[in-house]
């Protein structure tokens, strides 16, 4: 059964996570080009694919668990924006957006992850 990702609020809101997270770190120092830019850059992108793997799986447990994986980078990508700030590659105010957008991702994808819960079809 495959399910259309495009149409998933929690897909849109990661997708636009993933856009912001590349704008956020245009500004990180060159010298983390391999580091932080790109680990949070690899976490950000895999909270939206393993939500398009999760839409393409037959059962609503293999969605779920993708669904769990998502969750789990949202949470990682979270962890690296605030430690851009404390590292001081990026201040608070520029980091708000992404911070905001990651909180309405979390909460949607969570919801989400609640609802295929109480499905095990």
């Amino acid at each position: 059964m495959s399910r259309a990702h495009r149409k998933l609020l929690a897909f849109q809101l990661a997708d636009k996570f993933v856009l912001e997270t590349y704008a956020l770190t245009k500004s990180f120092p060159s010298d983390e080009r391999l580091g932080l830019t790109s680990q949070l850059r690899r976490a950000a992108v895999s909270v939206a694919a393993n939500l398009v793997e999760g839409c393409a799986r037959e059962t609503q447990k293999d969605y779920r668990h993708f669904c769990n994986i998502s969750l789990g980078s949202l949470r990682e990508s979270g962890y690296f924006i605030d430690l851009a700030v404390r590292l001081n590659y990026i201040d608070i105010a520029t980091a708000q957006t992404g911070l905001n957008l990651y909180d309405e991702t979390a909460r949607v994808l969570s919801g989400l992850i609640r609802s295929l819960k109480g499905n095990p079809s």
